[in-house]
């Protein structure tokens, strides 16, 4: 690695997630929405470093497109499968369908989504459920 993407990395450690977003938009446009400024770091950072670096070889990419599409975690218990819980003095059960994870009569693309929908603030559906201790 360069003295310059040392020193370039070494000042995005320094920054804040509103300096991150700033240094994304002059580089690449409108910055990602993310609002973690330890995963925004990593992104930017990569990205600078696969620009001046060549990025992934063809070995990796062609590895990356045979994992193929990310699965959400929740899935592999099998379409028709339920998770219940207690939530706050009531029973909630979620379903797992082809297309997501049902709570009543709405459909959500992640088990997440759904533990979010239910608890009314930010939640791991995984841990929401207990299929996850961290």
């Amino acid at each position: 690695m360069s003295a310059d993407l040392e020193q370039l990395m070494g000042e995005l450690e320094q920054l804040d997630i509103d300096g991150l977003r700033l240094i994304w938009k002059e580089r690449y446009g409108a910055p990602p929405t993310l609002r973690s400024e330890p995963i925004m770091r990593m992104l930017l950072s990569w990205r600078i470093q696969a620009e001046a670096l060549g990025g992934l070889d063809d070995k990796s990419r062609k590895a990356l497109a045979r994992s193929g599409p990310v699965e959400a975690e929740g899935k592999h218990l099998g379409i028709g499968a339920t998770l219940r819980r207690n939530w706050r003095g009531r029973e909630v059960v979620v379903a797992v369908e082809e297309d997501g994870f049902r709570w009543g009569d709405r459909l959500f693309p992640s088990l997440s989504a759904a533990a979010t929908a239910i608890a009314g603030s930010r939640w791991n559906g995984p841990r929401f459920f207990g299929l996850r201790s961290s």
